[in-house]
């Protein structure tokens, strides 16, 4: 890079190979679990952009809208329990990307927002007919919770999630016996066969 190409050793003239009209363009993650320093003298070839991760309010308020937005035509009770759902989507988010940081053997544990909109897609894919009360709702945000953080996680980390999933849920005024009260909370949209454009995520 600095002197625009390189000498080919494996031939005998040792031709220059010139370097012309390329752009170089890098990406990386802060040092840690695995990723390691890169040196100023690296980094001077570059231009480094950064930028900062959203504050909990701009989080908050566009989750909050999209969420209220689907569940506009569902019972009050629902609607009543959305600021919370949000609250404590971005509550668990950011205790799982504190406390469970990447390793070398866990180097997969790497969260971002895209994680909440996915957990808030899948809430928003709840069925009218079925999603009749809070539970419900709560239900399928554990569900939804457990498959995007849950299904990366080894089984400790798990039952971390597990408790923190718990610890929000009580904030709802619903208790672990409410809401497990069966072996395994499991959603899909294939119950009712897989033909056909009416597949209710139940």
């Amino acid at each position: 890079m600095d002197h625009k190409g390189w000498y080919d050793r494996t031939q005998k003239e040792k031709p220059f190979m010139k370097i012309e009209d390329i752009i170089f363009i890098t990406a990386m993650g802060p040092p840690g679990g695995g990723r390691s320093m890169i040196s100023h003298r690296m980094k001077r070839h570059f231009n480094c952009l950064a930028y900062p991760d959203l504050a909990k309010e701009s989080i908050v308020m566009i989750f909050k809208k999209i969420l209220g937005a689907f569940v506009a035509s569902y019972s009050g009770e629902i609607s009543a329990i959305i600021d919370q759902i949000v609250d404590s989507s971005h509550c668990v988010y950011m205790a799982v990307a504190d406390t469970l940081k990447p390793t070398p053997s866990k180097s997969h544990y790497t969260f971002n927002l895209r994680d909440i909109s996915k957990i808030m897609q899948g809430v928003c894919a709840a069925d009218q007919k079925t999603c009749t009360k809070p539970l419900d709702l709560v239900r399928l945000w554990v569900h939804e919770n457990q498959r995007v953080f849950g299904d990366r996680m080894t089984k400790p980390d798990k039952d971390v999630l597990l408790n923190l999933l718990i610890i929000e849920s009580e904030k709802l005024k619903l208790k672990k016996t409410d809401i497990f009260n069966v072996e395994r909370i499991l959603y899909g949209d294939f119950i009712s066969g897989i033909d056909g454009e009416n597949r209710p995520y139940i």
